[in-house]
């Protein structure tokens, strides 16, 4: 084997976490990190450029731009399901590096599109199709990043992994605003798109921007991450999670949790441009997924801690209100300080999502552990629980994949909504009734004292 293959792997063993486990588990996390970051800055990118592309010519509908901005979430959700199950095949080494290195299409791609007037539909439609790739890397990172910790911090790990990650949403919607307004790579870069008051955009940097931290981050994978030999698996051993019940239940909340963070990430800044025309939104709509990120990768110890079911339980409880209160400000949009309200309702709702996030990733290690302890009564302990990590790994890549549709189904309802009704506000109670039942199947299936995986 070669040297970046661990042949044996133990992070449960507490001597050898301590004389080299926890040393080479931390590298991999912190290589990983920055990659995943790229990948959701890459997948997300169309929710910062759907709005530019008005302001250089390209004469879109409010549902055309809309479906632009949700089509990387259909695309990547659909990525994720082949790529929950990679990384027990391929190795979490090659896999990081090859599919980090694969964001480089969209990017370039983007980048040469928008600087021609005369680009089709078609081949935008095309290009935020196969950012998708971005979306898909999440299902293998977390999968390969679950391998590599013991059971005890495994919460905290995933919640880092993914929090930060995450975060790439609201750095590119914080950079991508910046860097177009300036000719960054020169000659080499393209001119620049005029705009109708005189001023000018290099759109394109909107994609070439990620193009040098992409081949970054795929050699430093390449070069400094691990696979394990012990998490190889072939396909037909993981999909014993689809007989699970716990395997779909855990889909469902996820899609509340995550798939409402994505989503809302990709239609959150055209949403407070339509709703909030006057308020130069665009400024400040990186601030919601980056409450949510932050708030993801702060709080995986208080699922560890109290319970992953519980705080999801309380969590869907508060999106509930805050999708409320998003409702409310909607209203009286035209009132003064309407958008501020609207504003600070999508942050609290962000920050619920984050820490929904991290509570129920906590919980699939938990509720694998306890299912194969109770199927498996006759095998060796270290047996169930090898079992347990295989299956804990391809449910997080799975139902991250589910998860991930709500980055279509978000902003496709609120383009469909307001082309139908003329507002979001069809779209927003429909997430109400949502949450509901998430909030009633979190209860029933793992936190009312009769449940049958308390967790």
């Amino acid at each position: 084997m070669t040297s970046h293959v661990l042949s044996h792997w133990a992070p449960d063993d507490e001597q050898f976490w301590a004389e080299s486990g926890s040393r080479i588990a931390q590298r991999n996390l912190w290589i990983s990190i920055p990659a995943l970051l790229l990948a959701f800055s890459v997948w997300l990118v169309w929710s910062v450029v759907v709005a530019k592309l008005p302001l250089i010519g390209f004469d879109y509908s409010t549902n055309e731009l809309f479906l632009l901005a949700a089509l990387p979430g259909l695309s990547g959700a659909t990525l994720r399901i082949f790529y929950s199950f990679i990384v027990p095949i391929f190795g979490g080494r090659r896999w990081t590096a090859l599919s980090t290195g694969s964001l480089l299409i969209p990017a370039i791609g983007i980048g040469f599109a928008v600087q021609n007037p005369n680009t089709p539909y078609e081949l935008f439609v095309f290009l935020a199709l196969i950012c998708g790739l971005g979306g898909g890397n999440f299902a293998s990172s977390m999968a390969n990043i679950s391998f590599f910790f013991p059971r005890a911090q495994k919460g905290n790990a995933l919640a880092l992994n993914a929090g930060l990650g995450n975060a790439g949403v609201s750095v590119m919607q914080f950079v991508v605003p910046l860097v177009i307004t300036m000719g960054v790579f020169g000659a080499i870069g393209g001119d620049p798109q005029p705009l109708s008051d005189g001023g000018e955009l290099w759109l394109q940097n909107a994609g070439f921007i990620w193009v040098p931290f992409i081949l970054v981050a795929s050699i430093a994978a390449w070069f400094g991450m691990n696979d394990i030999a012990e998490a190889k698996a072939s396909f037909a051993e993981q999909v014993v999670i689809f007989k699970r019940k716990h395997t779909w239940i855990m889909c469902w909340l996820y899609t509340g949790t995550f798939g409402s963070f994505i989503g809302y990430s990709a239609g959150f800044p055209l949403l407070a441009m339509t709703q909030f025309p006057e308020a130069d939104a665009l400024r400040f709509v990186f601030l919601g997924p980056l409450v949510g990120a932050l708030s993801r990768a702060a709080t995986g110890w208080v699922s560890d801690r109290f319970g992953g079911g519980r705080v999801t339980l309380w969590t869907f409880v508060t999106m509930i209100l805050a999708v409320g209160g998003i409702l409310y400000f909607l209203s009286v949009k035209t009132e003064p300080g309407a958008f501020w309200g609207f504003f600070a309702m999508f942050l609290v709702l962000f920050f619920a999502t984050g820490v929904g996030n991290a509570s129920t990733f906590q919980m699939i290690p938990v509720i694998f552990q306890k299912v194969c302890d109770a199927t498996m009564p006759a095998a060796p302990e270290g047996a169930r629980n090898r079992q347990a990590e295989k299956e804990a790994a391809a449910t997080i890549g799975f139902t991250s994949a589910i998860a991930a549709y709500g980055a279509f189904f978000i902003p496709k309802s609120y383009g469909t909504s307001i082309s139908i009704t003329g507002g979001p506000e069809t779209a927003l109670w429909f997430f109400i009734g949502f949450y509901v039942t998430c909030v009633a199947a979190t209860w029933w299936f793992y936190t009312r004292r009769e449940a049958e995986v308390r967790c």
